[in-house]
């Protein structure tokens, strides 16, 4: 059995001017530790799936499983990472890892055990003190990974977690992600609208169209890890997946227009 299925699912968006396609006719599934990359333009629909698998904003019709059950709501097996860090701005690194921990009721130990593990880990530890205004923008991406983490939910999704960072803190990230992917088996749904980052990631990597977001390509990645972006065959696929999207990017510029002469 797959661990995530996306069944017939259609999204809607209503306004007081009109009804917004924003998904239709998403069929999907992800097993069991793998990574898979959602990857599109703006306005194709990739967070709003993520949203709805995470539980945040659930579909209009069709229906979301996550292990055979039904997404209604958020849930502990699938932990969320976002683009803005989201930390407690009061808290401490050692204290914004722990909160899910505490709020679940855990242990002192267990959760004073997890903290140092994770801090190891990610390499946090000279920073547990610190609190996240002090802290790099890798950094805070590192805590807010820690974080989830620390739950220990078996589904890590992630919407555009590096899209902000510098492309060196990037690099060094991804191959943390991808270190830490393999050492957990977490399953990874892992949203981006960077070509070479899918490719560098991800076991799939799922294009979308632009509005209504429908799945164009699902596509199978079999490249060895590590992967060299300056190989022949990552070039390759880099320049196919880089037309499908531009495609679509074409698409969304010209409804940009189109909404800009109606305006």
């Amino acid at each position: 059995m797959s661990q995530i299925v996306v069944n017939n699912v259609q999204k809607v968006f209503r306004t007081a001017e009109r009804d917004v396609v924003a998904l239709k006719d998403i069929n999907l599934e992800v097993q069991a530790g793998e990574f898979v990359c959602l990857l599109g333009p703006s306005g194709c629909g990739k967070s709003t799936l993520l949203n709805a698998v995470a539980g945040f904003s659930l579909p209009s019709s069709g229906a979301i499983t996550v292990d055979g059950r039904r997404i209604a709501a958020p849930g502990p097996d699938r932990g969320m990472v976002f683009q803005e860090y989201a930390l407690f701005p009061w808290m401490t690194v050692a204290q914004n890892i722990a909160f899910g921990l505490e709020v679940q009721g855990k242990a002192k130990g267990e959760v004073a055990a997890k903290i140092d593990q994770l801090l190891e880990m990610l390499h946090l530890k000279d920073f547990r003190d610190r609190f996240p205004k002090d802290l790099s923008g890798g950094m805070r991406q590192r805590v807010a990974i820690a974080r989830v983490l620390a739950l220990d939910s078996p589904i890590m999704l992630m919407d555009e977690p590096f899209g902000a960072l510098d492309a060196l803190t990037r690099r060094n990230l991804q191959d943390e992600l991808l270190r830490i992917w393999a050492e957990f088996g977490k399953t990874v749904l892992f949203v981006t609208h960077s070509i070479e980052e899918s490719i560098y990631l991800a076991d799939r990597i799922v294009v979308m169209t632009y509005r209504p977001g429908t799945i164009k390509r699902d596509h199978v990645v079999d490249m060895p890890r590590p992967r060299d972006p300056a190989s022949a065959e990552f070039n390759e696929l880099k320049r196919e997946l880089g037309r499908l999207v531009m495609e679509e990017q074409q698409r969304h510029a010209a409804d940009e227009m189109k909404l800009a002469a109606v305006d």
